[in-house]
């Protein structure tokens, strides 16, 4: 499990590639990599991968078909960055909200309102999501944990303080950029309760 709070940026340092399958070394922010140990579980971009191999600050991940076709990571070349959290651990204090690492599909970036202090993010609002994209509900977007600011039919934004930008990659996103989406589980299981209910009674 995680909590969305990611804790600094790692880059991408090679590639395999195989049939329907990549191995990718990420070179973990610093002090991210102690105590680590293989078979671990890092996320990457919000994309809970297990540890492979561990070369000093440099970890191997691997990557299946099903992961190369549902985030963004399959698009990566080395060189470029990634969002890193590590799991969560219990007794640990929770700044965002509970996140399996569990991406459901991905988005892109319409449009970014700037002024000197925030940053507001637009995103396409894709069919499969709209019922569990609320105002002020939660969302796990590259493995952060954020507020949903505005809804409308076709897009959905939040609203990004300097620290955000700093620590994560949101602070280079230009529009365009495709975005690994976590729904909030609480939020979806609540909907589809309610959701059944009212299809029964009907």
């Amino acid at each position: 499990m995680f909590t969305g709070i990611v804790q600094g940026v790692g880059e991408i340092v090679d590639i395999e590639e195989k049939s329907q399958f990549r191995t990718h070394r990420v070179r973990l922010p610093e002090n991210a990599a102690n105590g680590l140990v293989i078979g671990a579980s890092v996320a990457n971009n919000g994309c809970c991968l297990t540890i492979t191999q561990i070369q000093g600050d440099v970890v191997s991940f691997d990557l299946m078909a099903e992961t190369l076709a549902k985030t963004n990571l399959g698009a990566l070349k080395a060189g470029e960055k990634v969002n890193i959290e590590r799991a969560a651990r219990f007794g640990d204090e929770i700044g965002g909200h509970m996140m399996s690492g569990h991406i459901i599909t991905t988005t892109e970036i319409t449009r970014i309102d700037t002024d000197s202090n925030n940053r507001t993010l637009w995103f396409r609002l894709p069919e499969s999501i709209k019922p569990y994209i609320l105002t002020k509900g939660f969302v796990g977007l590259d493995g952060c944990s954020l507020t949903i600011g505005e809804v409308t039919e076709t897009e959905f934004n939040v609203h990004l303080i300097p620290e955000t930008l700093n620590r994560t990659l949101f602070g280079q996103r230009q529009t365009g950029g495709i975005i690994n989406v976590e729904i909030d589980a609480q939020t979806q299981a609540v909907v589809d309760t309610v959701r059944r209910v009212l299809a029964v009674q009907s």
